[in-house]
């Protein structure tokens, strides 16, 4: 673990701000607030493509308000590009299989005490452990 980089408020006020965020389009619109779902929806589904697409575009146009506080985002890409998108399709298929990403399972299904959700958070904790134990050596 590194220490230097533990910083509990900011990651209590996220979190908050994520679960407030999740109630609020609970409450407005009565549906989960799952980015892949989200993004399948806007895609496929007639139906609220409005408000899916906002919430999209809520997700990309935070961080560039966030930039402008005078904090630098730092992002560094160690792969290369095809294997990235590879690597983002094979989450997509994987999260339909899924029924569902981490978002979806561990912020909005875990809060609703979901036993699949509570599953399948603990299933992507394991295997990130895993992948991390194995190619982070």
């Amino acid at each position: 673990m590194n220490i230097i980089n533990f910083t509990p408020i900011s990651a209590f006020v996220g979190g908050s701000l994520i679960g407030f965020a999740a109630f609020l389009f609970f409450a407005f619109n009565g549906r989960m607030a799952g980015v892949s779902s989200i993004a399948s929806r806007s895609i496929i589904n007639n139906k609220n493509r409005f408000d899916n697409i906002l919430f999209l575009f809520g997700l990309i146009i935070g961080p560039i308000i966030y930039s402008f506080s005078g904090k630098e985002i730092v992002s560094v890409l160690t792969n290369s590009i095809p294997l990235l998108i590879i690597g983002g399709l094979l989450v997509g298929v994987g999260t339909k299989i899924g029924s569902g990403c981490t978002s979806g399972h561990g912020v909005c299904g875990i809060s609703r005490f979901s036993l699949r959700s509570i599953i399948a958070t603990i299933t992507f904790i394991i295997t990130a452990v895993i992948t991390v134990l194995i190619f982070g050596m």
